[in-house]
């Protein structure tokens, strides 16, 4: 039954909010009685007005000093974090994050826009004399043009910063295409972007369905570039479509993530790194450690303490103090998260600890974190992205087999190891063929100033977040000058 008394939340296409034919209801994943607001269902022609405006903006915008640029991107920090509690509540309503989660993520959109409005005026080319006498050679960046943003459910504050704010920084104009289950915090940012004084098509906002908006955006004629997060399937497409047009794609999609406990770890360290890892944002991160590669002589000590914490842990609604690990963020999700749980207890030699669904207070997608041994690593759980509160455990004959079975993936993403040993860790860093290691951290935890991405199928373009990220929102201009 729809919630008639819940705020309407159109688009925002040239600096205008535009009232929608259609709504969808927000729902909060920690108690369905819970409607955080109906947003617009858009449509192809709400689509076409937004890249129109972003297009009618991009000359003025990519031509505006960058002096301009960064003190707008300086001012959305700053709002960001003087609304953290309440943007903090507003996300952990509709993702499911903890509040203590959703200050973290709040709190780094925060950075990330801080970083960007510093890039801004470091942006930087080269000059050089040419072969010929008398003739210089000029080379310089200039902004892609329209940029198409599609960004995930899972981080609805950040991953939207991310793309965004270097989109912004460097001259671009943006039209975000958020997730349909999390449209709350993008407008959330929309408006303080807005609020802020972003010129009038600078950004647009369109919300709706990914099957129909998130596709058309991505095959628009009017868009120069796209960045995306989210699912491999759909990230082929993409990267189809984009082949199709000739212009830039940035994808960043699945993961496969190990963390390999070595024989000489600390095995608190390594015990914390696994439960932060696997378990907390309730496992729906990208770079989530799903599978935890013990090696044999510490395998039972490590296992028993580990699954122990786990169990330890507290599930319930996200806005509870003493919550630490928040709901699944929707029933589709749990499901799935279900079905591999399901289908690793059917199997003869598995053993699943937890894993079972959780009654709280109110009516959420509360599932209790699960341990399973004994899968091969070829078993589904082991091998495809899960997404939830679920975590694998393979055990390693001894250090070389355990660097064989973290690479063992078609994903590339992040590898940990915990070990006290330098020289294994150096020889980790090497042998893993992912984009990011870690050592003696948890798997998921990044900063914003160096770059982000994988290797194989979970990264495709130029990587994200740091300077880096130039090279993707940014084109090169070759000049050669004779006075």
């Amino acid at each position: 039954m729809t919630d008639t008394s819940a705020p309407e939340f159109g688009t925002l296409i040239g600096g205008e909010w535009r009232s929608a034919a259609e709504h969808r209801e927000n729902i909060s994943p920690s108690d369905r009685s819970d409607v955080i607001g109906r947003f617009a269902i858009a449509g192809i022609g709400e689509l076409d007005l937004a890249v129109e405006a972003a297009r009618e903006a991009f000359p003025r915008w990519s031509r505006t000093s960058p002096a301009v640029r960064a003190d707008l991107l300086e001012r959305v920090a700053a709002r960001i974090l003087s609304d953290a509690d309440a943007l903090a509540e507003l996300l952990a309503r509709e993702e499911g994050k903890t509040r203590n989660e959703a200050r973290g993520e709040v709190t780094r959109a925060a950075h990330i826009f801080r970083f960007f409005a510093g890039e801004a005026l470091r942006l930087t080319g080269d000059h050089q004399d040419s072969v010929r006498p008398g003739v210089t050679v000029t080379v310089h960046r200039e902004p892609l043009g329209v940029v198409g943003v599609i960004t995930p459910w899972n981080f609805p504050i950040a991953i939207p910063a991310w793309k965004c704010a270097p989109a912004l920084a460097y001259g671009n104009t943006v039209v975000l295409k958020p997730a349909a289950l999390v449209p709350a915090s993008a407008a959330a940012l929309a408006r303080i972007i807005e609020e802020e004084g972003c010129p009038p098509g600078v950004f647009n906002l369109v919300t709706g369905s990914g099957a129909l908006i998130g596709d058309a955006l991505a095959r628009h004629e009017g868009i120069d570039a796209v960045t995306f997060t989210g699912s491999e399937s759909v990230g082929v497409g993409i990267a189809q479509a984009g082949a199709t047009a000739l212009r830039p794609v940035q994808l960043e999609l699945g993961g496969k993530n190990a963390l390999i406990v070595s024989d000489d770890a600390d095995l608190d360290i390594a015990v914390a790194c696994a439960i932060d890892g696997a378990f907390f944002a309730t496992g729906q991160r990208c770079t989530a450690s799903s599978r935890i590669i013990v090696m044999d002589a510490v395998y039972e000590r490590f296992v028993t303490a580990f699954r122990e914490r786990a169990l330890r842990l507290r599930v319930g609604h996200a806005l509870d103090p003493d919550t630490e690990i928040g709901p699944v963020v929707d029933a589709g999700q749990l499901r799935i998260d279900l079905g591999y749980i399901d289908g690793a207890r059917a199997h003869a030699d598995a053993i699943v600890h937890g894993g079972d669904l959780v009654e709280g207070s109110t009516a959420g997608h509360f599932l209790r974190p699960a341990v399973v041994e004994g899968l091969s690593a070829s078993a589904p759980l082991n091998r495809e992205e899960v997404f939830g509160p679920v975590a694998g455990v393979l055990r390693a004959e001894d250090y070389d087999h355990a660097v064989e079975l973290a690479n063992d993936t078609p994903y590339g993403l992040v590898a940990g190891i915990c070990t006290t040993s330098l020289a294994r860790a150096a020889d980790f860093q090497r042998r893993s063929d992912t984009g990011m290691v870690m050592v003696n951290l948890p798997t998921a935890g990044v900063d914003p100033h160096v770059p982000f991405g994988g290797r194989k199928r979970s990264s495709h373009g130029p990587k994200e977040q740091g300077t880096h990220a130039r090279e993707f929102f940014t084109q090169l201009k070759t000049a050669y000058v004779r006075p």
